[in-house]
Parts: C-alpha cells; sequence; structure tokens
C-alpha cells in the first residue's frame, strides 16, 4: 500500500510540470503585451513599460520565466496581478465557496444520481427507467449556461424557490441552484452509468448465488449489486470533481457566485496572465490530489483490489 502511494505521488510530479509548462506556454503565447493591456486606452511610457516587465520578469526569455514561477510556486507563492493583488490572498477568499458549491453538486449527483440509476437499473424497461433515459438525455443535450439561465429564471424568479443571484457570504442556502445547474449535466451520466452496472451487475454468478442462498433483496442490493457497481461511478465521480471545480465558472459568473470561477472568468477578461496560470495551476494540483484519493479508494469499494508492488 506504501509503495503504491509513493508511485502515484510520483507518477502525480511529470502531471503537474506538463500541465503547468502547457498552461504557462499557452498563456503567454497569446498576442499583445500583456502590459499594453493594463493601460487600457491609455499610452505608457516606455520607463513604465520597462518598469512593469522587469517587475513581472517579461523581460526574460519563456524558460527562465517558467523556472522562476516554478520556484515561486514551491516556496507557496502564486505571484501577484497585474494590478498589484496575492494571488494567494484572491485564492485563500474564494477557494472555500467554490469548493462548497463543488462539494454540494457532488452531493447531488452522488443521491440523485445514484439512486435513480439504482431503480431504473432494478426496474429495467419500466415506466421509471423509460423517464430516466429521457430526461438524462435532455439534460446531456442541454449547454450548462442555457441551464443556468432557465434555472434562475424558473427557479428563481417565478416561483420565487431560490434566490436567483447569490447573496453576500454565499451562504449554502444560496448555493442549492447553482449546484444543481453544475451537477446537472455529469448526474445524467452517473444516472446512466450507475444503471449500466447494476444491470451488469445483477446478472453476475455471485449476486445469483446469494439469492439462490435465500438472502433477501434488502441484503443483497445493497452489500453485493450496489456495491461492486459503485466502482465506475466512483470513478466518475473522482473526476467529476475535478472538472466541476474547473467548469464552474460559467456557472459562478450567471449566479454571480464569489468563487475561483468567476475570479478566473474575470481574469481572463483583463487578460491578468500571471492569475490565470496560478488558478489553473492549484486546480491542476486539486485535480491530482483527488484523483490519488480515488484510487485508494478502490480497494475499501471492492476487497478484491490489492495494492502489490510489482
Amino acid at each position: 500500500m506504501a509503495w503504491y502511494i509513493v508511485r502515484r505521488v510520483l507518477q502525480g510530479i511529470p502531471v503537474f510540470l506538463g500541465s503547468t509548462f502547457l498552461i504557462y506556454a499557452m498563456v503567454f503565447a497569446m498576442p499583445g503585451n500583456p502590459v499594453l493591456r493594463m493601460f487600457g486606452d491609455r499610452t505608457p511610457t516606455e520607463a513604465q513599460i520597462a518598469a512593469l516587465e522587469a517587475k513581472f520578469h517579461l523581460d526574460q526569455n519563456f524558460f527562465t520565466r517558467y523556472f522562476l514561477y516554478l520556484g515561486d510556486v514551491f516556496q507557496g507563492n502564486l505571484g501577484t496581478t497585474f494590478n498589484g493583488q496575492s494571488v494567494n490572498e484572491i485564492l485563500i477568499r474564494t477557494f472555500p465557496t467554490t469548493l462548497r458549491l463543488a462539494l454540494l453538486a457532488v452531493i447531488i449527483q452522488l443521491v440523485v444520481g445514484v439512486t435513480a440509476g439504482l431503480i431504473s437499473g432494478l426496474r429495467k424497461g419500466g415506466i421509471f427507467d423509460h423517464a430516466a433515459l429521457i430526461v438524462t438525455l435532455i439534460l446531456i443535450s442541454l449547454p450548462v449556461f442555457v441551464l443556468a439561465f432557465v434555472a434562475q429564471w424558473f427557479f428563481g424568479i417565478e416561483l420565487g424557490w431560490f434566490r436567483p443571484t447569490v447573496g453576500q457570504g454565499a451562504p449554502w442556502s444560496d448555493l442549492i441552484l447553482p449546484a444543481i445547474v453544475l451537477a446537472a449535466l455529469n448526474m445524467a451520466y452517473v444516472v446512466r452509468l450507475t444503471r449500466g452496472s447494476v444491470i451488469e451487475t445483477s446478472q453476475a454468478d455471485f449476486v445469483r448465488m446469494a439469492y439462490g442462498k435465500g438472502l433477501p433483496s434488502r441484503r443483497v442490493v445493497p452489500v453485493h449489486v450496489l456495491r461492486n457497481s459503485l466502482i465506475p461511478v466512483t470513478t466518475n465521480l473522482a473526476a467529476d470533481f475535478g472538472i466541476l471545480i474547473v467548469g464552474a465558472t460559467v456557472t459562478e459568473g450567471i449566479f454571480n457566485v464569489p468563487g475561483v470561477g468567476n475570479e478566473l472568468f474575470k481574469a481572463i477578461n483583463r487578460h491578468d496572465t500571471p492569475e490565470i496560470v496560478s488558478i489553473v495551476t492549484i486546480l491542476v494540483i486539486v485535480y491530482v490530489f483527488v484523483t490519488l484519493l480515488i484510487d485508494l479508494l478502490y480497494g475499501v469499494l471492492d476487497p478484491r483490489i490489492r495494492y502489490v508492488k510489482k
């Protein structure tokens, strides 16, 4: 087990370096001088341009800038934005809100998606099964910004069940509607994945043997069927957690959620390259860390899985 953890951590290092290198290259490869964008319609002097380029290492070559950036990251310093704000402080202020939003979305996916998928799989071909397939197909077909605007108008304005936008401090109650929107697309995949896995597991020999021994459905379904069916679902939810944090940009912008996604959206509009790179770097770290945790969870869900040294 310990060797497996070490190996997975070592595998995450090239993923981190490769991801940050590509992000850094793509962001700083955008056309135009980022220093000039800071001044908008104003024309800076040559001295101002030179001073800002030296401050943000823009006068250095690309590889020198990248390694200087990595050195700061390893020291816990994510740099400053073009307007002088500390990226560390921005993330400390915004990341907890995005984390709460993503966790709420994952809980909605897990509870609603797994429950609907389980019922649909156990009652294959029934009314609930057909309805679940139709609803999930509609959710998969809708872009997230369309679903967000419809939910905001219908549930927030017309029915008044939720606040149309998130209020001061982003309380949990205000995050429910954006969390539902954020979870909707991947929840549809969870329903279908759980359904297919339940149908496949229900036909396995060990499940038939359990019924043959006289075990009741209330014992067979949660212990033998659901537990084994959750393995692919867990993989999906693990990957989805990182996607939710990254993909919350549009949802946070529409619902005015004061989170990382909204801040990233504003940084992109400002062409604030240091902030963009630093925020995405943190998202990469979170994604790699969550993936490692889910790999370790496999052994809990399926005792047949053992981490052996190869």
